[in-house]
């Protein structure tokens, strides 16, 4: 049988699926509420992924995916949907993924963020990061908090991503939209010519190396407002991954930097939902003069303890969100143990409360 990709992208959107997976050897697959369920067909031939890859790839990438093995970019299919495609090559064979990226806007209430985080949206300066594995909904926490501040404050935001997920019109702020590779070179070049563009938020998609991390935090200190994703799941570990991008002799002085940049570090994952679905559970730190001296005096150990201790100011730890939502049957005792950040003790709680769990 021959597949025809709007034929595929129209059953992903009328499932939900989240991701699309195309791979020789195996029939299309669809990622549904976290679970991978091949489609009812025959396996994909070489041929197939081939033609299905040139059908929505540009000429651009196609280039880039012969030369060096694949391609990230943007894909809009008509009104229905957008689409974050990744190219790969495997065994000499095409590959794809895609991911779907609804065109609606979520409200932060509708993701399960509290009302403090609004609050730090109107923060003249400072750093916020939202952090967590790949397909943790890191760029849907980011694209609704840029809509709510496009929607509540007026202002230039600054938005540099690889490639462009969730497009933004403009509202009551300005919205400069840049992809990496296409209007710039890199995240840190776009960092720097961005703050000669009268930026008051700036958006970095991804802070992976020295460079970006470092121009970010300058970005901070000098009165913008600076959000930016690191694929840590925790409040301290976010802060020793960025302290760690630097050498020996500069660690001191990143350190002080954060302790007073730093605004709040949303860190989630992405749980299974009783009853289908999937949703978000979070970690907040909001940065303190407690929680600066820690990140200041390299105690970032201490930090969890001072996060359990501030709830009256916002802030939550990983696991009491997932105890949460055990409690409130939003998701299984197994699914919360499975996403802690210290599954021994979430089951001695689970073991005392009466809750079964399944066999380890």
């Amino acid at each position: 049988m021959s597949y025809e990709m709007n034929d595929l992208l129209d059953l992903m959107v009328d499932q939900g699926a989240s991701d699309l997976h195309l791979q020789v050897g195996q029939p299309p697959t669809l990622r549904l509420s976290g679970s991978m369920m091949p489609i009812d067909g025959a396996p994909l031939t070489p041929a197939d992924t081939e033609k299905l890859m040139l059908s929505i790839t540009p000429d651009s990438h196609v280039s880039n995916v012969k030369l060096n093995g694949g391609a990230d970019f943007g894909f809009a299919f008509g009104e229905k949907a957008r689409f974050r495609v990744s190219v790969m090559k495997a065994k000499t064979n095409y590959g794809m993924v895609l991911r779907q990226i609804p065109y609606k806007m979520f409200g932060l209430r509708d993701i399960g963020l509290p009302d403090k985080i609004r609050e730090l949206l109107f923060r003249p300066r400072g750093l916020i990061l939202v952090t967590g594995p790949t397909g943790s909904g890191k760029s849907t926490t980011l694209a609704s908090m840029v809509n709510y501040m496009n929607e509540s404050r007026d202002g230039h935001i600054i938005t540099i991503e690889d490639p462009i997920e969730y497009y933004h019109q403009h509202k009551r702020c300005v919205v400069t939209q840049r992809e990496v590779h296409v209007d710039v070179p890199s995240f840190s070049e776009a960092i720097r010519r961005a703050l000669r563009q009268d930026p008051d938020v700036i958006l970095v998609g991804e802070m992976r190396d020295l460079e970006t991390i470092e121009a970010a935090i300058s970005a901070a200190e000098t009165g913008h407002l600076v959000f930016g994703t690191l694929h840590t799941n925790s409040a301290a570990k976010t802060v020793d991954r960025l302290v760690d991008a630097f050498p020996a002799n500069m660690k001191d002085m990143i350190r002080t930097q954060l302790a007073s940049s730093l605004v709040a570090v949303i860190a989630q994952v992405l749980c299974k939902k009783i009853g289908g679905g999937r949703i978000a559970a979070y970690e907040i730190m909001i940065n303190t003069t407690s929680i600066g001296s820690l990140i200041r005096e390299n105690k970032t150990f201490r930090i969890t303890s001072e996060i359990q201790t501030g709830a009256n100011l916002g802030m939550i730890t990983m696991d009491t969100h997932l105890m949460a939502l055990v409690n409130r049957e939003l998701v299984t005792p197994d699914e919360a143990v499975d996403k802690a950040q210290d599954p021994n003790l979430m089951r001695e709680k689970f073991a005392q409360m009466g809750l079964k769990l399944r066999e380890a």
